[in-house]
């Protein structure tokens, strides 16, 4: 029995206590949860329905609890339920109920742990949108990872999720990108408020060798060349990184197409429409100041020249038009100070900042060798890279150390310890489990012990042990971890489940109860059972590890 399938038998109760009571139905809810105790000597489960319904109904908590405790005890599966505390019910199931729940994830497969708990909403996940004047930073490697682990756990729970990648090809960086690549290419030093490192000589020898000729052009001629050549490869070298670190995006917007198609002016019109804004000293002003910003923000300055805000009104704009309900953006920890303005200028469109837009603040990584930061990339000169961090510890062990933490609180990547093939390496931890898991069904093929072919032949009731039960009550949390995760945009909490939850619970199971039978033994439906709990435990650590986008390995 799951735990929503639980819920549902709660509620059934309820409803036959409201009816034999005369109580109002519509007192009750439509759905219940119910929860696992801190102790488990308090039982498998436990509901506070009792307590929720009391003061509605005007029936002291205890007399309720009592009543839906006599009528759960008639209910199938559900071994005895005590009444603790003002009204809580401490429930346990019936051994056959609770080893159910093995068949249930296994013949779920993939789908355990997917629910429908976000269905309708249209969100706009923006994350990275690293500028194009250099590789991918160890802090937006950080928004790479959670970014899209939370895409995927808003997928999970139902959203319809467009992720996208902001691409800042217009504005002065860029023009100091291309002088920095012109001043390599002929071999004089960076400008001063230029780029430098070695990439830059690598991208301004590609786009000599694409154009030979740029050279014998006037500098502005020239400058235009490797701004536009230079910009292209930088785009197509995140791209790939991103990529192989295995993040896709399913847009890359480029601000200057919002200038080129005249969407800030259209951004100007809507925010004119709604009255807020003015002319002051030449320039063109929002007045965001209407909604809690410590100052006004300038649109167009006196020259006619666009400030970036605007370019950040025209660009939320764009995504509301394009059907987006729920625009969630990330940004490092540099930019707390974008939150107030940004939520002021959805408010200045007429929209509700606390439902319409979403911003998620990260906090900053380290990546510690021997001990100390890392604190230069070979390559990048000034910072370390996503490629610096996959070298030094892999793609999966990065992936997972990025997102095992809160995004707002800072971390500390120690290369020893993730590089470790031992338990005290959360991946690895994790992931010998998945192996493990593996292992064993290679193993029971090999004596004719197979799952889910011998489906009938299978006993619930047989998984009576305090291990595997507690292993079970690991399993059965799974879809509720995933809700909750995505709802909080805290894809951590999946990593420290699958750890501290499912491995743990698995390794004290493995360790208690034989699987397999030894030598000659004959397989026995005790083994069977187990062989359906163990599979049971390969699939949710497969599914968390895949909302992690880290593999699940068959073999380590």
């Amino acid at each position: 029995m799951t735990p929503a399938e639980l819920a549902s038998v709660v509620l059934t109760a309820a409803h036959a206590v409201f009816t034999d009571r005369g109580l109002d139905h519509a007192a009750l809810p439509e759905r219940t949860v119910v929860e696992r105790p801190r102790n488990p000597e308090h039982g498998d489960y436990a509901s506070t329905l009792a307590l929720q319904l009391s003061k509605k109904v005007g029936v002291p908590p205890r007399e309720l609890a009592t009543a839906l405790a006599d009528e759960l005890g008639r209910a199938p599966g559900i071994k005895s339920v005590e009444i603790a505390g003002p009204g809580f019910l401490n429930i346990r199931l019936d051994a056959a109920a609770a080893g159910q729940l093995a068949r249930v994830i296994v013949e779920a497969g993939a789908e355990y742990g997917r629910s429908d708990r976000l269905a309708g909403e249209k969100i706009n996940l923006e994350f990275v949108s690293a500028n194009p004047t250099g590789p991918v930073h160890i802090g937006g490697v950080r928004w790479a990872a959670v970014g899209d682990a939370l895409s995927r756990l808003l997928r999970a729970t139902g959203a319809d999720v467009g992720t996208e990648y902001y691409f800042n090809d217009a504005g002065s960086q860029i023009d100091r990108f291309a002088r920095s690549l012109l001043a390599a290419a002929k071999g004089e030093p960076a400008p001063e408020d230029g780029y430098g490192g070695a990439y830059i000589a690598e991208i301004a020898a590609e786009v000599q060798a694409r154009r030979p000729e740029v050279l014998g052009l006037d500098d502005a001629a020239a400058q235009e060349v490797f701004r536009v050549e230079g910009v292209a490869l930088m785009f197509d070298e995140i791209r790939s990184s991103l990529r192989d670190f295995g993040v896709e995006f399913d847009t890359y917007f480029n601000e200057k197409d919002l200038h080129d198609r005249g969407e800030l002016d259209l951004a100007l019109a809507r925010l004119r429409e709604q009255g807020r804004v003015y002319e002051s000293e030449g320039a063109t002003w929002l007045r965001t100041t209407d909604f809690g910003d410590d100052k006004d923000r300038v649109l167009r300055k006196s020259n006619g020249e666009w400030t970036y805000f605007a370019a950040d009104c025209a660009y939320y704009l764009d995504k509301r038009e394009r059907g987006f309900e729920r625009v969630v953006i990330m940004l490092g920890a540099d930019h707390h100070g974008y939150i107030g303005r940004m939520k002021a200028m959805a408010a200045c469109f007429g929209d509700d900042p606390e439902r319409n837009l979403e911003i998620l603040i990260g906090q900053l990584v380290n990546l510690l060798r021997d001990g100390a930061p890392m604190r230069m990339s070979k390559r990048a000169g000034t910072v370390i890279t996503l490629e610096d961090l996959v070298d030094a510890i892999g793609v999966d062990a990065s992936r997972y150390a990025l997102a095992r933490y809160s995004s707002d609180s800072p971390i500390d990547i120690d290369i020893e310890l993730w590089t470790r093939a031992s338990r005290d390496n959360p991946v690895y931890y994790v992931q010998y489990v998945a192996a493990r898991t593996a292992g064993v069904a290679r193993n029971a093929a090999e004596v004719g012990l197979v799952v889910p072919g011998d489906a009938d032949a299978f006993r619930p009731e047989l998984l009576d042990h305090e291990k595997e039960n507690e292993l079970l009550k690991a399993l059965a949390e799974f879809p509720a971890v995933v809700a909750t995760a995505a709802e909080l945009r805290e894809p951590h909490r999946v990593a420290r489940y699958l750890e501290e939850s499912v491995a743990a619970s698995f390794h004290r199971f493995y360790d208690n109860c034989r699987v397999l039978p030894m030598g000659d033994e004959e397989v026995t439906d005790l083994h069977r059972a187990r062989l359906w709990l163990n599979n049971a435990t390969r699939t949710v650590i497969a599914n968390g590890l895949h909302l992690l986008g880290v593999s699940a390995p068959e073999r380590m």
